[in-house]
């Protein structure tokens, strides 16, 4: 690999990398902020914000399918096309996310009382998810401009406008929830307020820097055709399903273990959060992986694109690396971070041991699965990479845990056991594909 291709795939990640780490601190600050309302609003808030996660992945496939075709044109040349998929995204976004923010929004409620018995729990969390689920349209339209910006290398303005949304976010969460200079306190409705409004607010910036930069490329200027929307549905729609699928995947998964014990279910709790953090670099350099093999494809050099899917993990493998450093080293220091109380620490350590250092043993090569599954992405196999995905997930390690878990009693070790051996395999499959290279001949 040139020195030339390293440069070129950190110059596209690592823009991407930090507006996601960006996000990862919203959050935080978010909880931290809620935390200080008590234990009913946080459980409130943290149950509706996984709620809200699996409301909005039905509309976030979108991104992978903009970009995909944002890139073939980029890669084709034809310059004055390439945000036309982009108003597909938006068009499209607005037309599914509409009816579903208001069917969702009308149903909040009812989904929070038949999931949680508390009502004091329900009447936080409702609130809170009511005004996320307003910012469905906004959430379809920021990441159809985040597959776009990604396509056409122009990642930067990515990271500019979400770090400026971070900002805004963290600053009406201090005004709205705790009522300061005047505004009115509104507790946690105040952070689902604040959400809503900078998710609104990043996609107001996002068509206002769309308008000053790209309109010759085609942005607002031309309607996607019959054909094109087509398109768009035809790689959008696996994607949307298997990010549905994923997210609802984790409630089963805690659904299982809380039937083992509360301590295993607390102990899984952070360790899928931790997985989650782990494997945000994976899905930030996917993403460059994304743009670079679908551009390749586009020039009609299906063997650049096929060496760009491998040339992202040689540059990046090291990343993968370093995380799993402190999982397998340092296991217990990572967990006594998490678990603090001296009269649980260290039983909640210990059954968290085993599985965080399996964690880190099968964290680079989930690395090199993510890069491959949006290299895939990248030239239009998103109805290959939802079968790998959903098929193994639902199929195989659902079930497999599930006897594991609740059928044989064998606890929390092999149930991650299992997560290992099935993200592994995985990985083994999106390399297959990849090597197979029939993704040369799809048309976008």
């Amino acid at each position: 690999m040139s020195v030339q291709r390293f440069r070129e795939i950190w110059w596209l990640a690592l823009p991407i990398l930090g507006a996601m780490l960006s996000q990862v601190v919203l959050n935080m600050v978010d909880l931290a902020m809620v935390g200080h309302l008590g234990a009913t609003a946080l459980a409130g808030v943290g149950a509706a914000s996984f709620l809200h996660f699996t409301a909005f992945s039905a509309i976030t496939g979108l991104s992978s399918a903009v970009q995909a075709m944002a890139a073939r044109r980029h890669g084709e040349g034809r310059h004055d096309e390439t945000a036309v998929p982009l108003n597909g995204g938006i068009l499209l976004s607005v037309l599914i996310g509409l009816p579903l923010s208001l069917l969702l929004i009308e149903r909040a409620p009812a989904i929070f009382a038949a999931l949680y018995a508390d009502p004091a729990v329900g009447a936080e969390g409702t609130a809170y998810l009511q005004f996320r689920l307003a910012g469905i349209v906004a959430v379809g339209i920021n990441f159809s401009f985040r597959g776009y910006w990604s396509a056409v290398r122009r990642t930067q303005l990515y990271l500019a406008v979400l770090f400026g949304m971070c900002v805004l976010n963290i600053a009406l969460d201090w005004l709205l929830i705790f009522g300061k200079l005047g505004f009115p306190e509104m507790g946690t409705r105040g952070a689902g307020l604040a959400n809503v409004i900078s998710a609104y607010a990043g996609a107001a910036a996002y068509i206002g820097l769309a308008l000053a930069n790209i309109r010759n490329a085609g942005f607002l200027r031309r309607v996607p055709s019959a054909e094109q929307l087509k398109s768009l549905l035809k790689l959008g729609l696996p994607s949307c399903a298997q990010n549905l699928l994923f997210a609802g995947g984790f409630s089963v998964l805690l659904w299982i273990i809380g039937h083992i014990g509360t301590a295993e279910l607390a102990v899984t709790n952070v360790l899928i959060n931790v997985t989650l953090a782990a494997v945000l670099p994976g899905m930030a350099f996917g993403l460059a992986t994304a743009a670079l093999t679908g551009s390749a494809l586009g020039r009609h050099d299906p063997d650049d694109a096929y060496r760009w899917g491998w040339d992202v993990f040689r540059a990046t493998w090291w990343v993968f690396a370093l995380l799993a450093l402190p999982m397998v080293f340092a296991t217990d220091a990572v967990l006594h971070v998490f678990f603090n109380d001296p009269a649980t620490a260290d039983a909640l350590v210990a059954i968290g041991r085993f599985p965080l250092r399996l964690i880190g043993i099968g964290v680079t090569l989930d690395g090199l699965g993510f890069i491959l599954m949006h290299a895939l992405l990248g030239v239009g196999a998103s109805a290959s990479v939802a079968l790998v995905a959903v098929g193994l997930q639902w199929g195989l390690f659902l079930p497999a845990a599930y006897a594991a878990g609740i059928v044989l009693g064998t606890g929390l070790p092999a149930i991650w056991m299992l997560m290992t051996g099935y993200r592994a395999l995985q990985t083994a499959l999106f390399a297959s594909l990849w090597m197979r290279k029939r993704w040369s001949k799809i048309k976008v």
